[in-house]
């Protein structure tokens, strides 16, 4: 389904004192830090027609609006979703052995987010993630907030199980831009 925007209210904030500072789209990056991998930025429904996996919601930095600094939000959909691109069942040891987001640092502090989305039980993931911080594994499988602290190496960052639920992952560091 493709986004929608209203025009009155995209007049109503670009006409507004305070609407320069509201960010209702996605920026358009051509191509992101090789260490993210094959990840592209976007919404929707790949060239193929199959649902992205990883959806973004929206980016924020210094580009989008003059002086903010980078956030970024974005879904996880489980491929057990309509219109996703179907995929092999991986054992665990095959899942550990991809190379997920490579271990990287910022020259900014960060705090990486991942939520699930049970209403039951919102500490539940619905998915297990590997996640490094230095030479330190996490096994990750509880809705969490990691604070990154500036010039850390952190990552790699691995899906390690099927993503049984829909999972929100949000991202910001007080950077002007992602790098």
């Amino acid at each position: 389904m493709p986004v929608r925007y209203f025009q009155k209210e995209m007049i109503q904030m670009a006409n507004s004192k305070y609407g320069p500072y509201i960010s209702t789209d996605l920026k358009h990056i051509e191509k992101m830090p090789d260490y993210k991998g094959d990840q592209v930025i976007g919404r929707g429904y790949d060239k193929d027609g199959f649902r992205l996996e990883l959806e973004h919601i929206n980016w924020m930095d210094g580009e989008v609006i003059p002086g903010a600094f980078y956030a970024e939000s974005t879904w996880i959909w489980p491929s057990t979703f309509k219109d996703q691109r179907p995929k092999p069942a991986l054992t665990r040891e095959e899942l550990e052995k991809a190379a997920g987001v490579a271990a990287h640092a910022h020259e900014f502090s960060e705090v990486l987010t991942m939520f699930g989305c049970n209403p039951d039980d919102p500490t539940y993931l619905g998915v297990t993630i590997e996640f490094w911080m230095e030479n330190e594994k996490f096994i990750l499988d509880k809705s969490f907030m990691v604070y990154i602290p500036a010039g850390m190496v952190h990552c790699p960052l691995k899906v390690l199980s099927a993503i049984e639920s829909p999972v929100f992952h949000y991202t910001v560091g007080p950077g002007q831009s992602y790098s």
